[in-house]
């Protein structure tokens, strides 16, 4: 597996990670038992893969800290999270400090190497920047987080109106971004400046129902072609994204965007979430391969260089 420097945190980062929520929730949300959720994070951690995002509200941070406990702690990245909204209201510093503690109880360790504020709405961003901030920073004094990120909600925010005044400032060591090949719009919104103040980013969405289900794929080209994003006519409507296999040399549609997120230039780090230790392999394979070929990145960025207004979800 292949590493990076994650931005300014200087941590050596695969370029894959392991996510731990999403729609499986290492498979608990499909039927998995704990044990065999505890053997995907194993195998993970056994191809390679250094870098674990899981979140208060996920459900997983137990799981993690067993598999963790088992396969060594000082192996691995380690990525946690909580919101700002609580309770259906804000969480204040004092009760953010103890969610923090908490999560730290859950994954059975002193500390966390990356901790956000998780799905946070453009609403929120000032409260979060000014009231929670100073909180995490306590927390850093404490070595109980090493770096402070934040994450969107990009399935209701899928233009960035969050992160877009998040790379205003100066607080956050890492950000993660949602950017599949249906919406790059992260790009030019989010990317560039990410690199320009060397801001650690992870990419999420990367593959989403969208991108793995032909009638869900169909449903959003036809959604974007109403809302004037896609231009009527520009795809085969029986194949859309055909091209990826017969040009790009991709075995699949997942495969493909995978690939696309993970040659994306200021994409640090592709989370990919399963409950199958086989699925995993095979996405950590696609993450391998190499970027998809020029002409193909072209015809893409025409097709939807213009969407900012789905996730792919």
């Amino acid at each position: 597996m292949d590493v990076t420097t994650l931005g300014r945190t200087g941590l050596q980062v695969s370029r894959m990670g392991l996510g731990c929520g999403g729609h499986s929730r290492l498979g608990l949300s499909n039927g998995n038992t704990e044990a065999e959720a505890e053997r995907v994070v194993r195998e993970a951690l056994s191809l390679g893969v250094n870098f674990i995002d899981t979140a208060e509200a996920y459900g997983t941070e137990e799981v993690v800290g067993r598999a963790l406990a088992a396969a060594g702690r000082d192996r691995t990245i380690l990525s946690t999270k909580a919101g700002v909204r609580w309770k259906d209201r804000r969480t204040t510093r004092a009760e953010l400090k103890e969610r923090v503690e908490a999560s730290l109880a859950r994954l059975q360790t002193g500390y966390v190497d990356l901790f956000h504020l998780h799905g946070v709405a453009a609403d929120d961003y000032s409260y979060a920047r000014e009231e929670l901030v100073p909180a995490l920073r306590e927390l850093q004094e404490a070595g109980k987080v090493r770096f402070l990120g934040i994450t969107e909600a990009f399935a209701s925010d899928p233009s960035h109106r969050m992160l877009s005044q998040a790379v205003q400032d100066d607080c956050w060591d890492v950000m993660m971004v949602g950017f599949n090949l249906l919406n790059p719009s992260a790009r030019e919104r989010v990317l560039a400046r990410t690199q320009e103040q060397n801001v650690g980013t992870l990419c999420m969405f990367a593959v989403r129902r969208a991108l793995s289900r032909p009638e869900a794929l169909k449903a959003a080209l036809q959604d974007l072609v109403a809302k004037g994003q896609v231009p009527a006519g520009s795809f085969d409507a029986d194949d859309p994204l055909g091209f990826l296999m017969t040009e790009g040399g991709a075995e699949s549609l997942p495969e493909a965007a995978y690939r696309f997120c993970r040659w994306e230039p200021g994409i640090d780090v592709v989370l990919s979430g399963t409950g199958r230790v086989e699925h995993l392999k095979e996405n950590a394979a696609s993450l391998n391969r190499p970027a998809l070929p020029p002409a193909v990145l072209e015809r893409l960025n025409r097709l939807f260089g213009q969407v900012d207004s789905v996730s792919g979800n």
